[in-house]
Formats: structure tokens, sequence, C-alpha cells
């Protein structure tokens, strides 16, 4: 099974080269730093709406919060922040490029299959919403379990978010083929496998910098696990 996972992951890297494939890559790289940026800029206002701009902290003094996140160790900030804002971004970015991916390796690797008409945008947004909610929701409450069990914070949250990026980029690249309900059965049926390679790709998720190209290589390679645990007939109709 681990050894199926790494061969689509290497499959989807080395596709990197194609230039069909690059096109959607740099813009899918652009956009996710935007929304990583916008996502930052979101908890800061958050942030500076609910801390006073001046405040009072003892050996610390007076600490200035908009002067402070202005310098030049925001960008650091930002950086450790990605470990946690690149889990909604990723999963914000399925419903976004998932189809241009996919097709680029569906051209390259299973050329024989038929197209497949996109999905109706409402039904893209309404997804989307709905897995990053659920993925929102469930990180908030595995705070508590961080704070219970200490040591064992990276394994709760590669864990958690592994299973829930994992259910959700392979059934939405599983319901271009089989359609909503398809997708849901195949789910079921590679729980574990796709609950693992969810989990390796969470991994390199909380790794600044590394983190940025995750979410289109997890397009890329869920695409691959797809075709692998669920062949399709490969002549066109």
């Amino acid at each position: 099974m681990i050894g199926m996972i790494f061969q689509s992951f290497g499959l989807a890297l080395a596709q990197a080269r194609d230039p069909a494939f690059r096109r959607v890559f740099g813009l899918g790289l652009g956009l996710t730093i935007v929304l990583l940026v916008a996502v930052y800029g979101g908890a800061l206002w958050l942030l500076n709406a609910w801390i006073p701009e001046e405040t009072t902290l003892p050996l610390f003094g007076q600490v200035t919060w908009v002067n402070d996140i202005l310098t030049g160790a925001s960008l650091f900030l930002m950086l450790g922040l990605s470990v946690f804002l690149m889990v909604p971004v990723a999963s914000a970015f399925t419903g976004l490029f998932l189809e241009d991916i996919a097709d680029a390796v569906e051209r390259q690797h299973y050329p024989a299959l038929p197209p497949t008409a996109r999905a109706p945008w409402g039904d893209v947004i309404r997804d989307t919403i709905n897995f990053l909610g659920l993925l929102i929701l469930a990180n908030v409450l595995a705070l508590f379990l961080y704070v219970l069990f200490p040591p064992a914070a990276p394994l709760i949250f590669w864990s958690v978010n592994g299973l829930l990026l994992g259910r959700e980029y392979f059934q939405m690249v599983a319901m271009r083929r089989l359609g909503r309900n398809g997708a849901i059965a195949a789910r079921k049926r590679h729980g574990a496998a796709i609950w693992l390679a969810g989990t390796l790709m969470a991994m390199p998720l909380s790794i600044p910098i590394l983190n940025l190209i995750i979410p289109i290589l997890g397009v890329a390679t869920f695409t691959h696990i797809f075709h692998r645990l669920e062949p399709l007939p490969r002549s066109r109709s």
C-alpha cells in the first residue's frame, strides 16, 4: 500500500516537467501563496480586533502590536503560522484547480479514458465549503487534545488532517469518474489507504516553504491513487 502511494507521488513529481502541468502548477502555486497570505491577513485582522494596539506586559513593558506586525519578523511569523494555515488553504485549493490538474495527469498517464464533464461550480463551491468547515471544526476540537497530550501533538495533527484531507482529495477526484454516490462508496472501500496517503500529505504541509507545493502535488498524487485503487475501462466511447 505504502509503495503504491510513494509511486503515485513520484509520478506526480515527475510530471512537473510537462508544459501543460507546469502551467497549472505555476498558477496553482501563485494562488496558494495568495490564499496563504489572505488567511494570514485575516488572522492578523482578528488578532488586532481583540487585542489593543498598545498594551503593557510584565517584564516587557509597553508592546505595540501594529508596529511589531509590520516589521520583518512578521514574515517569519507567517512561515510559522503556515504550518496550521496551509491545511485550510490545501482544502480550499481542491475546488479551484482539481479539474485542471487531474485532467493534465490523465492526459499523460491515462489517455484511453474518456473526457469528463466538469462539475457545476455550485456543487464544487458547496463541497469545498463543507469540507473546509469540517476541517476547521476538527482542528479546533483537536486543540484540546494538543493540550492534554503535548508530546503527541504532531501525530494528532497529522492523523486528523490526514484523515480529512485524504477523504476530500480522493472523493473529489473520484467524483469526476464515479459520480457523488460512487465516489463515497469508493472512499469507504479504501479508507485505510486514503487515510495513510492523506497523513503522508499532511506531514510536509507542516514544513514551511515546502508546504506551498504540497496542495498541487497532492491533487496529482490522489489522481494516480484513485486510478490504482479503482481501475476503470480504458476504451473511449
